[in-house]
């Protein structure tokens, strides 16, 4: 998503507490950084973080790590997750500025995640750009890193050519596809499934939601 440049978003982010524009020093350690042992979640492409905010606000007892590369969008989600959170400080939640493709430079397998969500990812349709798909078995390899024993993946889209590469990357990585739809609000796969705005956008559309989790 192409998003203007929000001369605010620099200064907002630099004040927040629960923001890291250096996530590599914490490394390895994620769990020393909450200050609740509790099991962690991490979305990669959090956008406007409304997804986030809303799961990790009614969930305290689980520890949310929001990836995001663009300083507009977590300038807008570090106001969604303020308003989420009623203005209170989140514990259970930290936004991180890092570009996915080179996730392993924040994340080792000393981390232990339990739950990676990719939602409405770039499809990079062309050939060429393939690779750079969130889903893509180069970044599935990096990934397992640091997903701990049986740890799953969430991954939501609209784009049907992606979904259907992406169950073949799964297959290639070895992680068991445990449940798969190719209509999410006709069959629901999740225990909860908020639904993000690029979700509702293409719901209202009449485009069909497909999705899947997978475990390593």
């Amino acid at each position: 998503m192409r998003i203007r440049r929000k001369k605010w978003a620099e200064k907002e982010l630099q004040e927040a507490k629960f923001y890291i524009d250096k996530p590599e020093i914490n490394k390895g350690k994620w769990s020393e950084y909450f200050s609740k042992k509790q099991p962690i979640y991490v979305e990669l492409g959090c956008g406007k973080g409304l997804f986030i905010a809303t799961l990790a606000s009614q969930h305290s007892d689980i520890n949310y790590i929001a990836v995001d590369m663009i300083e507009a969008m977590l300038g807008l989600s570090k106001r969604n997750i303020e308003e989420a959170y009623n203005y209170e400080y989140p514990k259970n939640l930290v936004l991180i500025r890092a570009n996915v493709e080179l996730i392993d430079d924040v994340f080792s397998d000393g981390d232990k995640v339990d739950r990676i969500y990719i939602n409405f990812c770039n499809p990079w349709p062309k050939a060429k750009h393939n690779k750079r798909r969130l889903t893509h078995t180069r970044q599935l390899e990096k990934y397992k890193k640091f997903l701990k024993e049986n740890g799953e993946i969430y991954f939501k889209t609209d784009d049907d050519e992606l979904f259907e590469a992406s169950l073949e990357y799964f297959k290639e990585s070895n992680f068991e596809i445990e449940k798969i739809t190719y209509d999410l609000h006709k069959e629901p796969i999740f225990e909860e499934n908020i639904e993000t705005e690029h979700e509702k956008m293409f719901s209202a559309e009449g485009i069909k939601i497909k999705a899947l989790i997978a475990r390593i």
